[in-house]
């Protein structure tokens, strides 16, 4: 039987008749009703139709002509070519049915009333005989079952026909059997078996399977392989460039696509998927343009893991498919931040108490740091890589998470040699992301005699290892084999600044004195004792260049005569 695809009714008719003509058991018995299906109509006989369907039953019996010879049809759930094999079944002809018309025709058979009230072993019965003894046996003809629902023109019978329920916990149940005890390699085929399925139905059998009490690493390999499956192109777990730009229509699908695929996705805790994948699934909705909420939900997912995530997936969510240029670093700096701002809200991400700068990180903390300051220092050398996104992306992590800022002052190195056309105050927003006071000795090395660096930041590393060689303790950490400073060192510059703060209050008594007394100068002046005190030698020499000085205060090393010396502020390390 030909389907309604023919051009004109005339030709549709001529078809059908022809069609009909091979099956229908007497030509000698002329047809007298005329079933209307569309554009195609079909030449039957009331008796045989009238024996099995109680739809057409009705239809002859209610009608006020006695000699009805029509019947229009056209709402039968599978069109024309369903109801010629429904139409076949009531003539007594054999057909084949199988798992990809059966829905059709339970859904046809329900529509025509072709129950056991009209006649013994209808097509309903038979329909569900195959259903439960062939379709349901196996998971991938049940998947093929289900499949088929998802017609337009099916989805709402199967569903009352109760077919798409039972073939949900069908499937369910013999995913959950599979990857607990696999029957054939390789271990994870059902899923491979579910990805075929539409996103709808792939989320009734996910709800179904964690009804079940699937494990989360089953739930998470259904949905790897179902979204490799359904955006192949798009989803490469190695960056690579495109093999083509998909156009207008195909771009709009996938974008639906994919944001019906994130819609669906379970709960972490239920199904926590590799944030790799995640930060692919990120890069092909900032690709395709997907909507806000959908780059959010995989943003927020990306940050739960990021301990786990590598510099390669956070370049997968930045740079474009052909890994040259950086085209989103608003994602990898929301990520970052949704790490610590949950770090920071669970209370164990960073904890405050005695240690190097007053901070003890955790373990995910640090990896994080040390994975967010090697991909800057990928990104850096990048020439759209504005000052303001490089200090957002370091910043989103407090300077807390880190120990030392060693690879943090490594990316800082790279971005300036990168973008050596930058001013001595956009030089100086790069270097505030990091403290000079944490680098190690080798790095605070480097820095005191790199020209790239401002000068800020050299004398801060340059007063750093003055008041440490004073103190003698980066000598005997060096011996001992510690790096890290301990709290003696601490307690040993706070006693020597209070100590300086002291005498230079000493020195502003001694001024005010000497102006009272005469108005002599300072420049007259000799300070009893042959032994110098610490300020009188030191301050001459790191007064000048105390990086922690402020534009109003004064160095105290030269005070002309009456001039007034104006009290510093409390600051530590301060000289002046």
């Amino acid at each position: 039987m030909a389907a309604a695809s023919v051009s004109t009714p005339r030709s549709a008719t001529s078809e059908a008749m022809e069609r009909t003509s091979q099956w229908v058991f007497s030509q000698d018995l002329p047809s007298d009703i005329v079933v209307q299906i569309g554009k195609v109509t079909f030449q039957l006989h009331k008796f045989m139709l009238v024996a099995k369907s109680g739809l057409i039953r009705r239809k002859v019996m209610e009608s006020e002509r006695v000699d009805l010879g029509r019947v229009d049809l056209s709402e039968v759930p599978g069109g024309a070519d369903v109801f010629e094999k429904a139409a076949k079944f009531c003539y007594g002809l054999n057909f084949e049915i199988s798992v990809n018309n059966v829905v059709a025709l339970r859904c046809a058979a329900e529509y025509l009333q072709m129950t056991e009230e009209y006649c013994r072993g209808n097509l309903v019965q038979r329909t569900e005989e195959f259903i439960g003894q062939a379709a349901l046996k196996t998971l991938p003809s049940a998947v093929a079952l289900l499949r088929s629902c998802d017609a337009p023109d099916l989805l709402a019978s199967a569903e009352h026909a109760g077919i798409v329920g039972r073939s949900v916990d069908v499937i369910s149940l013999k995913a959950c059997n599979e990857a607990n005890f696999p029957t054939r390699s390789p271990s994870d085929w059902w899923a491979g078996e579910l990805s075929s399925l539409s996103p709808t139905s792939f989320q009734k059998i996910l709800a179904r399977m964690k009804s079940r009490g699937a494990a989360p690493k089953s739930l998470a390999t259904a949905i790897v392989a179902y979204v490799e499956k359904s955006l192949p192109d798009l989803l490469p777990l190695s960056a690579g460039a495109l093999s083509s730009i998909p156009c207008g229509d195909t771009r709009t699908r996938q974008r639906g696509l994919l944001e019906s695929l994130i819609s669906i996705l379970p709960p972490d805790r239920d199904a926590p998927l590799p944030v790799g994948f995640i930060c692919c699934l990120l890069r092909a909705a900032i690709f395709l343009g997907a909507s806000a909420a959908c780059r959010r939900e995989l943003e927020g997912r990306a940050s739960v893991f990021l301990d786990q995530a590598t510099v390669a997936d956070l370049l997968t969510v930045t740079l474009d498919y052909s890994g040259d240029r950086v085209v989103d670093l608003d994602s990898a700096r929301r990520i970052v931040a949704g790490f610590a701002e949950r770090e920071a809200s669970a209370g164990g991400g960073m904890l405050y108490g005695a240690g190097f700068n007053g901070v003890s990180c955790s373990p995910a903390v640090q990896k994080v740091a040390r994975t967010v300051d090697s991909f800057l220092a990928e990104i850096a050398t990048d020439d759209e890589l504005s000052v303001s996104k490089f200090a957002s992306i370091a910043g989103a992590l407090p300077k807390s998470a880190r120990r030392f800022d060693d690879d943090l002052y490594r990316a800082v190195d790279i971005y300036l040699k990168a973008h050596s056309e930058l001013d001595e105050i956009e030089r100086e927003k790069v270097c505030s992301v990091m403290d000079p006071l944490k680098l190690s000795y080798e790095a605070r090395l480097h820095a005191s005699q790199n020209k790239r660096l401002p000068l800020q930041i050299v004398l801060h590393a340059l007063y750093y290892d003055q008041l440490q060689l004073r103190s003698g303790e980066e000598a005997g950490a060096a011996v001992a084999g510690i790096r890290e400073p301990s709290l003696k060192v601490d307690v040993s510059l706070i006693r020597e600044n209070e100590a300086l703060r002291s005498e230079l209050a000493k020195m502003k008594m001694y001024v005010s004195d000497m102006q009272r007394g005469g108005g002599q100068g300072m420049s007259g002046v000799k300070v009893a004792g042959s032994k110098k005190s610490f300020f009188s030698s030191v301050s001459r020499t790191l007064g000048k260049f105390n990086p922690f000085k402020q534009a109003g205060s004064k160095d105290t090393s030269n005070i002309d005569d009456g001039e007034q010396v104006t009290k510093p502020r409390r600051r530590r390390f301060s000289l002046s």
